[in-house]
């Protein structure tokens, strides 16, 4: 058997290397890494849960779905409104992890604030919850969710980890 020559085997390296670095740039748009904090998602998810978030288009959003959603364009319109200290504080990032209670067309849910004779949510829009209602800052308080907010949807629980880096 004879060697492969050297210009074949850096081929070889560079197209493999190319390929990972293709992936990576995949992955990177595609997926995103959120750590839950507090309790407004407990059983589902502990405060310090890391969840892997796979960015969707709103239409590939369905009811009960968990998501993550950047509400602080829905903060800032309703703090001008209300007034700062009327509006419950969410997250640094303005990202949060909610389920899916509602979607355009369904029916509003009771405590979701709306306007008058208002009685199914607006296109565009999505009223989100979380699972442990009297420690979740959600859409009973910050009304609808525009669907330019969504994130992505949560894919799966990542393995947590443990002080000094190994799992638990």
């Amino acid at each position: 058997m004879t060697a492969a020559p050297l210009p074949f085997v850096l081929t070889l390296v560079a197209a493999l290397a190319a390929g990972v670095v293709a992936g990576l740039v995949w992955a990177r748009r595609r997926l995103l890494m959120v750590s839950v904090s507090g309790d407004s998602m407990r059983p589902t998810y502990r405060s310090g849960d890391r969840v892997l978030v796979r960015r969707v288009p709103a239409g590939r959003v369905r009811r009960e779905d968990v998501v993550v959603a950047d509400v602080s364009g829905v903060l800032a319109k309703r703090a001008a409104a209300l007034g700062p200290s009327r509006v419950a504080v969410a997250p640094r990032t303005g990202y949060v992890v909610k389920r899916v209670a509602a979607l355009p067309g369904d029916p509003v849910p009771a405590r979701v604030p709306r306007t008058a004779g208002e009685t199914a949510v607006p296109r565009g829009a999505f009223v989100l919850l979380g699972d442990n209602a009297g420690h979740s800052t959600d859409s009973r308080h910050f009304g609808y969710v525009p669907a330019t907010g969504l994130v992505g949807k949560v894919v799966r629980v990542l393995p947590a980890r443990a002080a000094g880096g190994r799992r638990r």
